[in-house]
Order: C-alpha cells, then sequence, then structure tokens
C-alpha cells in the first residue's frame, strides 16, 4: 500500500511517497510523476523518507521517465531514502542516473 502526494512548494514540486511501492501500487507513483511533468514545472523533489519498500515495478516508474527528464530539461532530486531502499538503487545503477541525496535541504540545493 502506497500513498504519493504532490505539492507546490516555492519553485518546485515535492512528491511524497509513503509506504510501500510494488507492481499494483506503480501506477499512483506513475500518475504523480506524470501529473508532475504536464504541470510545466522543470524541477521536483522526491521525498522517499517514508518509502518503506520499493520493487522493481516502482523502479521501472522512475527508468521510464530518466528521458523525459532529459529530454524535456527537468530536474529531479530524491532524497531520505532508508539503507535498504538506496541499495536497491544502487545495486541497479540508478544512483548514477538520479541525483539522490540524504536530506531535503541537500536535494534543494541539487536541483
Amino acid at each position: 500500500m502506497v500513498d504519493v502526494k504532490r505539492i507546490q512548494e516555492g519553485n518546485y514540486d515535492l512528491i511524497t511517497i509513503v509506504g510501500e511501492v510494488d507492481a499494483s501500487s506503480s501506477i499512483e507513483l506513475d500518475n504523480a510523476i506524470a501529473e508532475a511533468i504536464q504541470s510545466g514545472n522543470k524541477a521536483f523533489l522526491v521525498d522517499c523518507s517514508s518509502l518503506e519498500y520499493i520493487s522493481s515495478a516502482g523502479l521501472g516508474v522512475f527508468m521510464s521517465y530518466i528521458e523525459d527528464f532529459k529530454k524535456n530539461d527537468i530536474h529531479i532530486v530524491l532524497f531520505g531514502m532508508n539503507e535498504k531502499v538506496r541499495n536497491v538503487f544502487e545495486i541497479l545503477g540508478l544512483d548514477q542516473l538520479l541525483t539522490i541525496r540524504g536530506e531535503k535541504e541537500e536535494a534543494k540545493s541539487a536541483l
């Protein structure tokens, strides 16, 4: 079960992920990212501090947007991952394709 919220904060959108992103709930994450892109904003922070688990389907959501981010000059920074979640991103090399920071202030600076 996952809860994904998107709010405008200053000059960026903040997407907060709470719970577990698996095959059945990854559509909620996909919808939030798609809406954020469609809003026309070029800067996004993704708060992963309450993300407990992410499956390959959830990772696939991020992977499916990497080209869109580059093509549309969209800056996205993920932050607050617990060690288990961060390890999954690192094992698959997504930490090389996406910007990941420890805390929100670091993430805002990376935008």
